[in-house]
């Protein structure tokens, strides 16, 4: 007998992720329409933004996936890239005009600069840099700074975990950075300029990592094949979340969006399992587990 509504909905060829390894040049809305054309679909979204100049991990959700896309945004991030010292630009990365900078990098020593990297570690206020997607008054500030209009900007919280120069060669420091969600790394090449007294800008940027989903074996964006390139399931998405494995009469309440029981645990979301297949994830209210995103029949 067919189950209308006992039953969860299992997966389909359509529901799940992707891992693409983005290349320099296209921008990240840009790599989700490749992705709508191969696979066929129009709900297809990503999981943090990459910049037209950056390369590296771009996390794409298709299908009932992008109903979980807070659950991975949120995620840190790490990346390598490479740091010009003694060159301010306007939008704090290579696209951008030169503003500024001096020479004083000539007589800045590698522990000088590491000094320098390690005191940007931690829980701070970052400014957004003026060319970004923040809003100012209403609108996306990158479009007022392109119209040469003034931009404000309220500093937000972010933390650096990781911030290590890897190689130096002159005024350029090839780096590593571990960072929350929400940090700009061309706003953290730009704060390390200040501090070393000569300024800087990020000239190369690649993502690695997004919490445990990493760039290495992800699809090239410029080899995006819906016919031969398998979804990861949607477990996986969540994967980093700690999982709850219901029996049949809790899989029927939380399919209805029915609080549950929580366990003395704190732990702030929960993935919901029943015979292997995600049926949502619920977020503590109180003493019980409240869904907030179901996957179920439509």
């Amino acid at each position: 007998m067919r189950c209308w509504t006992a039953c969860p909905r299992r997966e389909t060829l359509s529901d799940g992720l992707l891992r693409i390894d983005k290349l320099v040049g296209p921008t990240s809305h840009d790599v989700v329409d490749m992705v709508r054309r191969a696979y066929g679909m129009r709900r297809v979204g990503h999981a943090g933004t990459l910049d037209p100049f950056a390369s590296g991990l771009l996390v794409v959700l298709l299908g009932r996936a992008t109903r979980l896309a807070r659950y991975v945004v949120g995620l840190p991030k790490e990346y390598t890239g490479r740091i010009r010292l003694g060159s301010v630009t306007d939008t704090d990365d290579q696209t951008g005009a030169v503003t500024g900078g001096t020479d004083g990098w000539r007589d800045l020593t590698d522990e000088e600069i590491r000094a320098e990297m390690a005191g940007l570690l931690g829980v701070q206020l970052q400014q957004p840099p003026v060319y970004s997607a923040k809003k100012s008054g209403g609108q996306r500030a990158y479009r007022l700074a392109r119209q040469g209009r003034p931009v404000t900007l309220s500093p937000v919280r972010v933390e650096i975990r990781r911030f290590a120069m890897l190689e130096r060669d002159g005024p350029r420091l090839v780096f590593a950075a571990e960072v929350s969600s929400g940090t700009y790394v061309r706003g953290l090449a730009r704060d390390l300029g200040e501090r070393l007294g000569c300024g800087a800008h990020l000239e190369e940027l690649r993502r690695t990592r997004i919490g445990t989903f990493a760039v290495d074996g992800g699809i090239r964006s410029d080899e995006i094949d819906g016919a031969s390139e398998p979804l990861q399931p949607l477990l996986e998405a969540v994967a980093h979340l700690p999982r709850r494995d219901l029996d049949a009469a809790e899989a029927r309440q939380a399919r209805h969006g029915r609080p549950l029981d929580a366990s003395p645990d704190r732990e702030e979301a929960v993935a919901l399992v029943h015979d292997g297949v995600l049926l949502g994830v619920a977020e503590r209210d109180g003493a019980r587990l409240k869904p907030r995103v179901v996957i179920a029949d439509e």
